[in-house]
Order: C-alpha cells, then structure tokens, then sequence
C-alpha cells in the first residue's frame, strides 16, 4: 500500500463532506454489526516503496477510543493528523510517510480492542481512520490495550524502510490511562489467531516492536489526581519516550506528533519546534521535557 500523494484540496474536500459536524459518532462510519476484532486474525500491514514514494517511512498512530476519549477521535479525524501529514510533507524530517491508524481499546473487555487502517500515502489516510468503530468502551479495570499495537506492529507488519534499509519507522500511542501490564495467550489468540504458550509482557512487547520502529506515547493530561501516576508508569516503561500533553491544548497535538518524529531524527527540540505554529510550539514546550533520546536540553520561549 502507500500509493498517491497527500495533497491539501484532497484534504478540504474531505473535510468539507463532514459539514459542520464535530460528534465523532457522525464523523467515523460506525458500524457494530461487524466483527472488526476477527478481521485482525494472520491479516498483515504493508509499507511498500513505490513510484511515488520511493523511500517509504512507516508511521504508525495509534489512539484510545475508550469511552473517555471521543474527542481525541474528532480531534483527529478534523485536525490533528491533516496538519501532522502537511508538517512531515512540509519539513520533510523523514522521506515519503506513509501512515496507519489504529484505534486502541481494551482486550480484557471490549469487542474491538484494536482496528487498523492500510499504510497510506494520500487521503486514505483521513478516509480510512474516519472508517474505523468507536466502540467506546474500556473495562474500568485501570488500564487500555495500548500494547495490542506493539504486537501487532512486530509480528503484522512488513516494511522496505527496515527490510531494504534497516532503518526504523515511527509508532505513537496516545491516551490518558495506564497500559495493562502485558499480553496473555488467551488475548493474544482472540485479538490476532495466533497460538502462543507463554503470554508477552510490556517490556518484550516493546522490544519487539522496538526493531523496527521508534516508540513513544502521548499521556493526555486531563487534571485527574492519577495524571502523575499514570504518567510515571509510561515512563517507567518507555524512559525518555514518554510526553505528555493538557486535555485543553489537545488542538496542538499535530505538532507535538512532528516534534517527536524529528527529535527521532536527530533534531533538537528547540529545532524541532522552530519548524511548526509558535503558539502551538510554546503550549507544548514542557510536553518534550522527558524526551530525552541523545541528551536533555532547556527548552525555552
């Protein structure tokens, strides 16, 4: 997959079909009646290069859609992930994105605890995310399914940006819970119709999916007193990885996304975000505090 090019008219076309609506039960093509969990079992995800995207970089965003987060669902189906594609197309701090969405619930309760779109290039990105079920569940078990997308993305995904050039793509949760401690096999086998005798813990998942992409996740700050904890546990587990960002400056999310895909590359993340909206660069400043891959820096407006 990955054919096309995104481009900003096919983009206002879109957005212009969805009229004045912003309730993501009228944006995304909810459809219960179909059995989305089953359509994961040996099913694979390709990153291919191609004419029109002869170095492919993979991008995998993977977001809550537990009962808390409908806005997180609008907010990127109407904003978010357009403006993060016209920032990677812009900067150009990776070569040819290509991007699947996965919409992350919770596998010890829901029906749809993981859905995913094709790798794509063009508006299909948009269009394939807006086609995905809410399902809007969540077990209230203290903790989502976030790391359904490790496993899937180590063991279901097949790219030339690391098979013809041993180069990592990028993987970004987003959410405001913990993440359950590990995989069993009983999940494992219902999710994705694979057999394993041992389940997987966080730790294994993310080192597997670690081969072939950058990891890092999104804590949204929405002013609960678990905040903090919730934010600790990501850390601990993805040390230097983990960023956080206020549920009221959710509208800044695209270029939090950009800044950890060029600090991923290298960038400084004063660099980083120089390159995107100022006003939207301030809000977000202390959101790269922890990110910390080579070495820390102050960031400061």
């Amino acid at each position: 997959m990955g054919r096309g090019s995104y481009t900003a008219s096919d983009w206002a076309r879109l957005k212009g079909s969805f009229g004045s609506e912003t309730r993501p039960e009228k944006i995304y093509k909810t459809n219960h009646s179909r059995d989305v969990a089953a359509a994961l079992a040996g099913v694979f995800r390709q990153s291919r290069d191609s004419e029109d995207s002869p170095e492919s970089t993979p991008v995998i965003i993977g977001f809550d859609v537990t009962a808390s987060m409908g806005y997180l669902a609008s907010e990127l189906a109407l904003n978010s992930l357009n403006k993060a594609i016209m920032y990677l197309y812009k900067n150009r701090p990776i070569t040819c994105p290509q991007i699947m969405c996965c919409a992350i619930g919770d596998c010890k309760s829901d029906k749809y605890p993981l859905q995913a779109t094709q790798f794509e290039s063009d508006i299909r990105i948009i269009k394939q995310l807006t086609g995905l079920d809410l399902e809007g569940g969540g077990g209230g078990n203290g903790g989502e399914s976030y790391n359904l997308v490790w496993y899937f993305a180590a063991e279901r995904t097949q790219t030339d940006c690391f098979e013809k050039r041993r180069k990592k793509g990028y993987l970004i949760t987003i959410g405001d819970d913990n993440c359950h401690k590990g995989l069993t096999p009983a999940e494992i086998k219902r999710v994705f119709g694979d057999t394993r005798s041992l389940g997987l813990s966080n730790e294994e998942l993310t080192a597997a999916a670690g081969e072939k992409y950058n990891i890092f996740h999104i804590c949204i700050d929405t002013g609960s007193i678990n905040d903090d904890k919730i934010f600790n546990g990501w850390q601990e587990l993805l040390k230097g990885r983990t960023a956080a960002i206020s549920k009221k400056n959710i509208a800044c999310l695209p270029e939090l996304i950009y800044a950890l895909i060029s600090m991923g590359e290298g960038a400084a993340a004063s660099e980083a975000l120089t390159a995107v909206d100022q006003g939207a660069a301030e809000k977000i400043a202390n959101s790269l505090a922890f990110i910390d891959l080579k070495k820390r820096e102050t960031i400061s407006f």
